[in-house]
């Protein structure tokens, strides 16, 4: 634990030099006697000398105290006037926490000695002596320690809130960098195909070139206002996530590209929760850029069922799993599907072809 703060340590110094003059002064001496001074002087001293090493500062003060009460040049105490002492040696020395204990132990057992057997004092009055300061330091020592256990636990609190926060951080890292991909890849692959059509029907076709252009031009438009609306989200994180892309616009942007797709929704997609609708449409998505890119399809089937359960269905009659280089995006989803506690499936179909399934709760 690191030294006590400046304002602190002047705070107990300034107590401890008053308190032992005031101790000193119920006890019956006079206030300018230089036993007092010195022992307050030295005592508030060690307290910034505790700032770099705790227990050699307890010890020297101990000392101290022991050496003036020997010397009869005070009478306030045994123990108690390295009360601040003690506390900071617990606060600042941690691992030392046993020997500060031990520490206190002997210092209560030399100081009961010494009035029993040097000054002769009855047992009994020995013990009233030292035995009240022995159960003052009990005490602040229990209150010490109680306090430092309170700090160190909420410290681990404060690092496990840092700690969940950051693995929030992260997952929703991840999660925007999935939709940028998505949304970047299927948008490249129907630019693409069309880009493609325009440049074959150029010279033959000039009509059915500039109607290719803008339909590419027109996904760009549209994949520019979803990643605008990702950049938003990481921008503001007090605005709302984006809304999912209809899942009949996605259709229609495969449809351009000459690609037959058929597209049958059922069920209730109003009462979908969001997180749900947003991985629907992501499986969506992925599977028919990747029939566009990859599949060599003639026909894609897609079957979306909103429910308690929703099932998310899409199948294409492409080269398979063969005509398919491996890629993060079925991965990705796989993990998102997985985090909503659904299952995740993409292979070879029967028949032929490449199937996508999903089964996502509510």
């Amino acid at each position: 634990m690191p030294a006590l703060s400046r304002p602190v340590t002047a705070a107990f110094s300034v107590l401890t030099f008053v308190g032992v003059l005031s101790g000193a002064a119920l006890a019956g001496q006079p206030l300018g006697a230089p036993g007092p001074v010195s022992l307050a002087t030295t005592l508030a001293g060690l307290l910034w000398l505790q700032r770099r090493w705790p227990v050699a500062g307890l010890l020297l003060g101990i000392s101290t105290v022991a050496a003036l009460r020997t010397a009869d040049l005070t009478v306030a105490g045994w123990l108690w006037p390295a009360t601040f002492l003690y506390v900071t040696a617990l606060l600042a020395a941690r691992p030392r926490t046993r020997l500060v204990i031990v520490v206190a132990a002997v210092h209560a057992l030399c100081a009961f000695n010494f009035e029993w057997t040097v000054l002769q004092h009855p047992a009994g009055r020995a013990m009233a002596a030292v035995g009240t300061e022995s159960l003052w330091i009990g005490a602040v020592v229990a209150a010490t320690l109680s306090y430092r256990n309170w700090l160190g636990w909420r410290d681990e609190i404060l690092q496990r809130l840092r700690a969940d926060l950051e693995e929030q951080r992260t997952a929703e890292r991840l999660r925007v960098a999935q939709e940028v991909h998505d949304t970047v890849a299927h948008t490249l692959a129907v630019v693409g195909v069309h880009v493609n059509v325009a440049a074959d029907a150029l010279d033959s076709a000039p009509e059915e070139a500039r109607e290719a252009l803008r339909l590419a031009q027109e996904v760009r438009r549209k994949a520019m206002a979803d990643l605008s609306s990702l950049v938003g989200v990481l921008r503001d994180e007090r605005r709302p996530p984006a809304a999912p892309l209809p899942l009949g616009e996605l259709a229609e942007r495969v449809r351009g590209t000459g690609l037959d797709t058929v597209l049958t929704v059922t069920g209730d997609e109003e009462g979908c929760p969001l997180p749900v609708l947003l991985v629907t449409s992501a499986i969506v998505r992925e599977a028919l850029t990747n029939a566009v890119r990859h599949a060599a399809a003639a026909k894609v089937t897609v079957t979306v069922h909103y429910g308690a359960v929703t099932e998310v269905t899409v199948r294409d009659d492409g080269r398979g799993p063969a005509g398919r280089p491996a890629g993060h995006g079925l991965a990705g989803l796989a993990e998102r599907v997985a985090a909503l506690g659904g299952e995740f499936s993409a292979g070879a179909a029967d028949g032929g072809g490449f199937l996508v399934r999903a089964s996502i709760p509510a």
